[in-house]
């Protein structure tokens, strides 16, 4: 009886300490499988947005409650970052923001914070 007991303890602290990303978020080949935009259609239209920028990032995630591509565009001579999310099913943009190096610094932190847990 102590062994089966010892089983469903262990199995029970297993789900208790997994974290909640490993049961909700989708694996990248998930993601990439519900894309209808290909990612070098997505950086094309990002890049309608920020005129002879560069690429410096890009990922496939949810966000705003859609699919997007996200890209980060830096220009030559500035230090600022613009995010574009490209919606990854009909390739409109969601939205253009800029990131300030601040802004940045702070989004890094927040997402060591977030990856340590």
């Amino acid at each position: 009886m102590k062994k089966k007991y010892h089983l469903v303890c262990a199995l029970g602290l297993t789900t208790l300490f997994a974290t909640p990303s490993s049961f909700a978020a989708p694996g990248e080949a998930d993601l990439m499988r519900q894309a209808k935009i290909s990612k070098a259609q997505a950086e094309k239209i990002a890049l309608t947005k920020v005129p002879q920028g560069k690429v410096r990032g890009a990922e496939l995630e949810n966000e705003r409650h859609a699919l997007v591509w996200s890209f980060d565009i830096g220009k030559s001579g500035s230090r600022n970052i613009t995010e574009v999310l490209v919606n990854a099913k009909t390739g409109k943009i969601i939205s253009v923001s800029t990131e300030t190096p601040v802004d940045q610094a702070k989004e890094t932190a927040a997402d060591q914070a977030t990856s340590k847990h």
